[in-house]
Parts: structure tokens; C-alpha cells; sequence
């Protein structure tokens, strides 16, 4: 099954996969979020993968904005997670996968809002693996980078600099799978660099700050910011 809000992306995700059921919803709507639930039936697998930019400034953000990217990339996978974990847990089996960001390990320049969306799924994840624990259902949270081709990021053009590296759909894609089969907690979906970069960045926050406004990440920040604002609606 297959869930977003635009329908002509669904259909033809659908027809690549050789057939799927749709559902059209969005997922700030707590009816929608009922109705998905309801003709998913029995699930074996929740990919919990929609979301909404939110970079900019905190003060740039209009109450309602706020509201709809934490409805978006936190209620909702929590919800859903709620809503389908009592089956799973009855048949002794299930996954649960949230993607994530690596803005959920550590925060740069105008990630303010996108951030504590995103810790907030971390800390969901890791609390809920502790829960199921001897239950057989698994539970993977996926943290990628900037991430070329497809998706948000990608639908800024927004060139980065070349030192900055970028991962594929694909990719982000296999550790999805890899995550179910192996049963992974956390998997980082980076270059080296930036995932040394955010392991450095959570034990020495202010050095890490220190490091991205000498390499201008807050203009890079900025330029993004610029080109997703039509999309926190």
C-alpha cells in the first residue's frame, strides 16, 4: 500500500512497481490518518517516510507552519506506529521504519524546527524498541543526508559545495531493506565525512557550530530555506 497526497505520484510509483493499492491522504489530518489505518488492515511492515521541510529560522515561521511540520514529520509516524504496533505485537511479528534525517542527530543553521521534529522521531524510536523488546517486532530508524535525484532536498537545485557529498533514493532505499532484515536500530545513510562530522557534532556541540559557520552553512541554509518555503503547507 502506498499513501501520499499527490495521487499522480502514487499511480505512477504503482505502475513502476508492477501494481500497489493507493491511498491518497495527508497526514496532518487526523481523519486521514484513521482512514489509512483502517483500509491497511493487518500490516507486516510500516514505512513511515513522509514529511515536510521546515528550514528557515524559528521567528520565520508562522504559528500554523509549525503546527503542520510537527503534525507531518512527528505526530503522524507516531500515530500510525500506535495505531498498527497491537496487531503486530498479537502475531509476534512486525517492522517499523522511520527515515529520518542526520538533522536528527544534530542541528546546523536554520534546522531549528526540522530538528525537533526529527529528534523527536529518534527518541520515539529508541523508546519503542525498548518496549517491543521480546515482542518480534523491530523497530529502525533511518537517518540520511542530502539526498540527490528525488525528494526535498532535490527540488531546490540548490547546488551545495563540492566537498559537501550527496546519497541517492536508492541507497537510502537498501538501508531501509537492510534495516528490516537485520533487525538494525539506527542506520547512518552518509558520506563518511558528514557522519564522522555528526558523531563530532554530538559529543562537541559548540565546536561542531564553530566548524559550520566557518564553512557557511548558514548561507547554504538560507538558499534552501529560500526554495522550500512554498512547500510547509
Amino acid at each position: 500500500m502506498l499513501t501520499a497526497r499527490r495521487t499522480d505520484a502514487l499511480e505512477a510509483l504503482a505502475a513502476e512497481l508492477g501494481g500497489a493499492e493507493i491511498v491518497p491522504a495527508d497526514l496532518a489530518r487526523p481523519e486521514d490518518r484513521r482512514l489509512l489505518v483502517e483500509r491497511a488492515g493487518a500490516v507486516d511492515v510500516l514505512v513511515a517516510n513522509a514529511g515536510l521541510p521546515a528550514s528557515g529560522p524559528a521567528w520565520d515561521f508562522t504559528p500554523e507552519e509549525v503546527d503542520r511540520a510537527l503534525d507531518v514529520n512527528l505526530r503522524a509516524p507516531v500515530q500510525l506506529a500506535r495505531a498498527l504496533l497491537p496487531g503486530m505485537v498479537e502475531r509476534g511479528a512486525g517492522h517499523v521504519v522511520f527515515v529520518a534525517s542526520l538533522h536528527g542527530k544534530t542541528a546546523s543553521p536554520g534546522s531549528a524546527v526540522y530538528s525537533a521534529t526529527k529528534f523527536g522521531l529518534r527518541g520515539f524510536a529508541q523508546g519503542l524498541r525498548q518496549d517491543l523488546h521480546g515482542t518480534g517486532v523491530g523497530v529502525t530508524t533511518v537517518f540520511p543526508a542530502f539526498v540527490r535525484e528525488a525528494g526535498l532536498f532535490a527540488d531546490t537545485g540548490v547546488e551545495l559545495p563540492r566537498w559537501v557529498r550527496t546519497v541517492t533514493p536508492d541507497a537510502v532505499a537498501r538501508s531501509v531493506v537492510r534495516g528490516i532484515e537485520r533487525g538494525r536500530s539506527e542506520i547512518d545513510v552518509a558520506p563518511l565525512d558528514l557522519r564522522a562530522g555528526t558523531f563530532v557534532a554530538q559529543i562537541a556541540p559548540r565546536f561542531a557550530a564553530a566548524v559550520q559557520r566557518r564553512l557557511g552553512a548558514a548561507d547554504i541554509a538560507e538558499r534552501i530555506s529560500r526554495e522550500q518555503r512554498e512547500k510547509r503547507q
